[in-house]
């Protein structure tokens, strides 16, 4: 099952999608958005049987995943190549650190590059989106806890991330971040890596598979829910792989007007053009 957040004419809407051509419909669900769904202990089963009004897929305006999350916890690191590229050691433990849902922005929304920095990188991510509360879980409770997977670009801002040893405020700016187009459901997903991918301008940056990573979405459930409850709708993105533009030599940044593509094989795309933000 697929499940998105759409903007329409009286607000944003969650639908279940039967189908992503753009002649298939997407249905909604009666909750505002895919948070609230997911807040439903029944919200797999009420989202499957929704009759709500109709909409064509070709035609949807996909607002944030979930517009407002009570948590978006991600973790640097992850990827074996991407570690190796920025010249660290594979981690003991993941390397965590927030944003904040301001940064959101819709699958296919601008990307506003702040104008306090000329050195805005991009980083492909699978992410898992949480549907029961769950804390110290064990690895069957956590992968049951996982609602399913979207795609989002952990857009960072790398000479504010670098100023300290803490990511956060390169990591956060405001409508930076996109995320979505939907939720996939795990049963609709094969067993193994994904390929997950960034592509530049019509020039691949990124091309792995998401068995390059250290911890995987299971374990991060796990090693989180030690620290805090993770709830229905809290997002969580599992890293970048190799490739990143800060690494390359020279380095390759985004700038106004270039077009960004994110994929993650099975799960989604993001298809982004990149704005200098506005005085």
């Amino acid at each position: 099952m697929r499940l998105a957040t759409i903007r329409t004419a009286t607000g944003t809407r969650a639908v279940r999608l039967d189908g992503t051509g753009p002649d298939d419909t997407a249905v909604e669900t009666g909750e505002s958005d895919v948070r609230a769904l997911l807040e439903r202990p029944d919200w797999a089963e009420h989202a499957a049987t929704a009759a709500g009004p109709s909409h064509p897929v070709g035609g949807l305006d996909y607002a944030p995943l979930v517009p407002s999350p009570e948590k978006i916890i991600c973790v640097g690191l992850n990827y074996r190549d991407h570690v190796l590229e920025m010249g660290n050691q594979l981690p003991d433990y993941p390397t965590v650190f927030a944003k904040f849902a301001p940064a959101l922005v819709g699958a296919h929304d601008d990307i506003v590059l702040p104008r306090v920095s000329d050195k805005v990188d991009y980083e492909a991510e699978l992410t898992v989106v949480i549907g029961a509360p769950v804390r110290h879980a064990s690895p069957e409770r956590a992968a049951a806890a996982i609602a399913g997977y979207t795609v989002l670009n952990d857009v960072s801002v790398r000479d504010y991330q670098n100023r300290t040893k803490q990511f956060l405020q390169g990591k956060t700016f405001e409508k930076s971040t996109p995320i979505g187009p939907w939720l996939v459901t795990p049963d609709e997903l094969p067993e193994g890596g994904w390929a997950i991918s960034s592509v530049l301008d019509g020039e691949t940056m990124q091309s792995s598979t998401t068995a390059e990573l250290v911890f995987g979405a299971v374990d991060l459930v796990v090693y989180l829910s030690e620290i805090l409850t993770l709830n229905p709708g809290d997002v969580i993105a599992t890293g970048t792989p190799g490739g990143v533009g800060h690494a390359r030599k020279p380095p390759r940044y985004l700038t106004d007007g270039a077009e960004l593509v994110t994929s993650v094989a099975g799960v989604g795309e993001l298809r982004n053009t990149c704005r200098l933000e506005k005085p």
